[in-house]
């Protein structure tokens, strides 16, 4: 965790409403969000990250912090989940929910078998876009290929959208744009182009977290095809928070990254800037290389209370810190 003294911020272009028939706002390298006081950004880590974002967030509140009450949310992936149910409940019931609907983890003989066969779309997943990334010459050039495989694949999937929509929808206890700024960051699959949707965007808030949550399959709204956010730059996205004089990064893989650094999309390059730019700046990673942080084991349904038990503690232990930080 690392913290900067605040400077005065340069002064940012307004947020402009895209129109009726642009039902997302795309954000490049000149367009950022108005400048406020306190920005929360909820990176991407899986199934698990999704419940360590819920403990983190739950443990600051049971020490009376409520970081959910930011003047900017950023979610992408799993983040892009927590901002939306963030929304909807607060952060003890969501932390309740993750222990009471977590199936139970086999016990006696381990099942290998079964482990196997559960890990295997993750693994063929994760080689399928390793090659990808490795056959790309940059970050635009990657979010091109990316997204014209996972439109390849949504089109050998039938019904694949509406199903995930419908999984999407189950996971939110609200499905209300909530009248604070909240940005969700997916990838036009068919540009490539960056995509923040937001309350005015004209888009479902369902359907944006689908969006965000794309990963492998390109989502559908209308005739737009979008991939996860977490193609945009890296998990968190954390550049959007420019022009916000207090920002808390949220990252369940810790700043990793799957590009090269060359490709300059790593967390640390985007902290980096947001200090330079005058914004006081926390991070806050796992504690431990523990299993439910990476790779495979991210999309474990059974590990999720344990990545949010780590997350609850670690939010309780740093509330003083990060209260003082925040307020």
């Amino acid at each position: 965790m690392n913290t900067s003294p605040s400077s005065p911020l340069p002064s940012s272009p307004t947020f402009e409403h895209p129109g009726p028939y642009q039902p997302q706002l795309r954000i490049d390298g000149a367009q950022r969000v108005p400048a406020g006081e306190r920005a929360l950004v909820l990176g991407g880590g899986g199934s698990t990250g999704n419940a360590w974002l819920i403990g983190i967030v739950a443990g600051l509140f049971g020490a009376g912090l409520d970081v959910t009450a930011a003047d900017l949310t950023v979610g992408t992936s799993a983040g892009s989940t927590a901002a939306a149910q963030f929304t909807g409940a607060n952060p003890a019931d969501l932390f309740d929910a993750v222990l009471a609907a977590a199936p139970p983890r086999p016990s006696g003989v381990v099942d290998t078998v079964g482990a196997n066969n559960r890990a295997r779309p993750v693994t063929d997943h994760m080689e399928r876009t390793g090659k990808i990334l490795a056959s790309s010459a940059d970050m635009a050039d990657m979010r091109r290929r990316m997204g014209a495989a996972a439109i390849d694949m949504a089109a050998a999937m039938d019904g694949s959208s509406a199903r995930w929509r419908a999984t999407v929808a189950a996971r939110l206890p609200h499905q209300e744009w909530p009248e604070r700024l909240i940005l969700l960051t997916a990838v036009d699959a068919e540009t490539g182009e960056a995509v923040a949707f937001h309350r005015h965007s004209g888009v479902e808030l369902v359907d944006a977290v689908a969006a965000s949550c794309a990963n492998g399959f390109a989502y559908s709204i209308g005739s737009n095809h979008y991939i996860d956010g977490g193609y945009r730059t890296n998990a968190e996205n954390a550049d959007l928070a420019a022009g916000y004089r207090r920002v808390l990064v949220l990252s369940p893989f810790g700043g990793r990254t799957r590009t090269p650094l060359e490709w300059g999309m790593h967390l640390s390059g985007q902290v980096d800037e947001l200090r330079r730019s005058g914004s006081r700046v926390e991070t806050i990673f796992p504690d431990s290389e523990a299993e439910h942080r990476f790779g495979i084991n991210a999309m474990d349904l059974t590990l999720r209370p344990a990545a949010a038990h780590a997350g609850f503690d670690q939010g309780k232990a740093l509330a003083q810190q990060i209260s003082e930080f925040w307020r």
